[in-house]
Parts: structure tokens; C-alpha cells; sequence
């Protein structure tokens, strides 16, 4: 009995000098073993949020990220918004005779997947930040088109707004609440009582899904290749879930345990390195310090677009590469791609290093008022462009990014 709590003592010391708090009933991240696997993959399940509690990630979630291959999610989130505005509703913006913008209201700019309040990308988008950032190979378990088709019928597109519209106004804290509960069931309840509207519509919006997922999760894994995948954790739990139909398949899949250490462990402190994306253009010379890889786009007159998107506070970066036109003057140049609103002026500045650079406020559609830099080398310019939610387009992060764009 006496080295019985000795024993006892010793676990306690040691879990107390390793200061892990453990959450045995969060059934969020699952191991996939079995069917003559060699590695482990992981399954998560995500929330579409930017809500900073649900980045409070178990130990176990970077360990899983760290130690695997290739980075799956339902598909490509950057292709996705390619082109999308996730901000709900442009800011309330005005400006002063002298063109520097103010406003009186005080609240985050509301966005599809939270607010400005919370982190930049929403939690998938951040994995696939991660992803891209550390050079991890990336799988989509459907394409964008198909995303796309998934909202493409009217009928459906209409029911999805009405349960998205319910889910923003009415039951969203009960949903974020489920989910950093982490219960499964209660998560697969409330998807079936809110999908009730429609007859058939969670098992085309889910169990059909689940069964599309499910067989290209086993063929990556036949190619014994590890990863980590997340998908929204409705997606997870019940009958006709993924976690199942992996089970039905011959695999072996285990909660792991959701564990946070009292300082970041050391695989926390390497995702979370991977905090910037340094883009060269080789024609032009470019530099630009962004966030995370950008899309790269081919345009119209060999002109090169790089567009950013922060999607959970609805933030955008862009940069268009552009040939000179020798007919044009800079002076013209700024006054085509600066379209000032009233009133405001284009400022013309000499940099220290002999840079001619223009900056300006300007209002073009769809995306309201914007601020814009030019900047020059002997052979392209560069047009510098972001815009965001209320509180971003207020602050110092425009003119901040600015001085992430150079030529060399």
C-alpha cells in the first residue's frame, strides 16, 4: 500500500511540473490506424469560425500537424474566396478635407465566419495558412467547383441561406458552445434539427458528403501516406458520419486526448513560426512580406495579381505588377488607378532612397473605399491596394503593409 502511494505521489508531482490540463470528453481530433498502416493520420473536426476561443488548441492538434505528411481539408479555402468578400457589409467610412478617413462607429466589422474581433482566418482557412507556409503538400477532398455546385440550385441555395441566416441569428452560441464542448452527438443533433426544414437535406448536405469524403480519405491512405485532416465537425459524429465509415472500412480510429500544456510546447512553437510568406517576383523584382502565400493570378497585359484574404476578419491585400506604358506619365498613372473620392487628393512622395511613390484613398466598386500605393521601378509598377473591416480601415495596418512591397 505504501508504494502504491508513493507511486501516486510521483504521478501527481509530475503532472503537476508539467502543468497539462486534459479534457477527456472534447471529441474533436482522431487517430487512424489499422489496415497494415505504418504511420498515423489524424482527423479533426472544425468549426467555420474565427472565434479566438477555438484556437486554444489541445498539445495533441500541433503534435498531429507537425508529424504528418500533407495537410487535408474539404477543399481549397484560398481557391474558394479567390474572389469573394467575406465582410457582410462595406464599413461606414468618411473623411475630412484633407482625404484622411474617420468614422464614429466603434464596433469589429461583422464578417461570414465572425468578426474583426476574431483571428484573421477562420479555423480551417488557418490550417491551410499553415500549410502553405511550411511547403506541406495540400489535398482537397472536393473541389471548388464542387463547393460551388453545392450552393448552385436555387432551391438549395435558398434553404442553405435560410439555415445559415438562422444559425448567424438565432443559434450560433448554442452551435459554438456544442463545439468547445466538443460533443459529437449533440453537434450531429443539432445539424439534423436545424436541416429539418427540407426533407433529404442533411443527407445531401452531410451523410451523402461523408460518404464522398470518406473514400478519397481511404485512398490516400492505401498510399501509406500520413495526415492531418480537418473537416467541419458535423461531418464527424452519428451513423452516417466519417468516423464510422472509416471504422466500416477495417481502419482503427481512437479519440486522442485534448491536453493543453501551461507553456506552448514545441511543436505550438513551430506551427506558429510559420508566420510569414515572402513572395519575389523574378520579372519585375517585387519583394512582398505577406501573411501567407498569396494567390497568383495571370492577367490581361502580362499583368501579374497577388491577392491575400484575411477571411475571418474580411481583410484584403492585392498587388498588381504592371509593364510600364511609356506613353503615360506617373502622374497619369497614379490619376487611372487611384480613383480618389471628392475632395480628396493623391499625395506625391519622394522616398529616402529616391523611390517616386503615390498614395491615396480610393473608392471603386465592389469593394468601397480602399487605400492604394504606386510604386515604380525603371521597367514595371506596382499598384498596392487593401481594404477591410471598420476597425482595419482605421488603423495603421494599411500603411503598415506598405512598407512590405518594394522593388528591389
Amino acid at each position: 500500500m505504501k508504494n502504491i502511494l508513493i507511486l501516486f505521489s510521483i504521478c501527481l508531482l509530475c503532472f503537476h511540473s508539467f502543468g497539462q490540463t486534459m479534457n477527456a470528453e472534447k471529441e474533436l481530433l482522431w487517430e487512424i490506424s489499422g489496415n497494415g498502416l505504418k504511420q498515423k493520420s489524424y482527423l479533426f473536426g472544425s468549426l467555420h469560425s474565427n472565434d479566438k476561443r477555438l484556437f486554444q488548441l489541445s498539445d495533441s492538434v500541433y503534435t498531429a500537424l507537425v508529424n504528418t505528411q500533407k495537410v487535408i481539408l474539404e477543399t481549397d479555402i484560398f481557391g474558394l474566396f479567390n474572389e469573394l468578400d467575406t465582410r457582410t457589409k462595406l464599413p461606414s467610412t468618411r473623411y475630412d478635407k484633407n482625404g484622411t478617413p474617420y468614422t464614429a462607429e466603434v464596433e469589429a466589422g461583422k464578417t461570414f465566419y465572425g468578426d474583426e474581433d476574431g483571428m484573421p482566418q477562420f479555423l480551417d482557412a488557418y490550417f491551410q495558412m499553415y500549410c502553405l507556409n511550411a511547403g506541406k503538400p495540400f489535398i482537397q477532398l472536393e473541389t471548388v467547383k464542387e463547393q460551388y455546385d453545392l450552393l448552385s440550385d436555387e432551391v438549395k441555395l435558398s434553404d442553405r441561406q435560410f439555415i445559415d441566416n438562422a444559425l448567424n441569428d438565432f443559434t450560433h452560441e448554442h452551435l459554438l458552445d456544442l463545439y468547445l464542448k466538443g460533443d459529437l452527438m449533440a453537434i450531429d443533433k443539432f445539424m439534423k434539427a436545424n436541416m429539418s426544414i427540407q426533407p433529404g437535406l442533411y443527407d445531401e448536405v452531410i451523410s451523402k458528403r461523408n460518404v464522398n469524403m470518406t473514400q478519397k480519405l481511404d485512398s490516400i491512405l492505401k498510399t501509406r501516406t500520413s495526415f492531418f485532416c480537418a473537416v467541419g465537425a458535423g461531418h464527424l459524429g452519428g451513423s452516417t458520419g466519417i468516423l464510422n465509415l472509416l471504422r466500416s472500412k477495417g481502419y482503427r480510429v481512437r479519440m486522442v486526448t485534448w491536453n493543453y500544456s501551461e507553456k506552448p510546447s514545441k511543436d505550438e512553437v513551430k506551427i506558429k513560426s510559420f508566420r510569414e510568406f515572402v513572395y519575389k517576383d523574378e520579372k519585375s523584382g517585387l519583394i512582398a512580406q505577406l501573411p501567407s502565400k498569396p494567390m497568383v493570378l495571370s492577367e490581361e497585359g502580362n499583368v501579374t495579381r497577388l491577392v491575400y484574404r484575411e477571411l475571418g476578419q474580411g481583410n484584403t491585400y492585392e498587388i498588381s505588377i504592371i509593364p510600364m506604358d511609356s506613353t503615360l506619365s506617373p502622374d497619369e498613372i497614379a490619376a487611372i488607378y487611384i480613383a480618389t473620392p471628392p475632395d480628396t487628393r493623391i499625395k506625391k512622395m519622394l522616398e529616402d532612397d529616391g523611390r517616386l511613390v503615390y498614395e491615396g484613398l480610393s473608392n471603386t466598386y465592389p469593394e468601397g473605399l480602399n487605400f492604394v500605393q504606386i510604386q515604380f521601378n525603371p521597367a514595371y509598377f506596382a499598384v498596392i491596394k487593401t481594404y477591410g473591416g471598420n476597425k482595419f480601415m482605421h488603423s495603421n495596418r494599411p500603411s503598415q503593409f506598405f512598407l512590405r512591397v518594394w522593388f528591389e
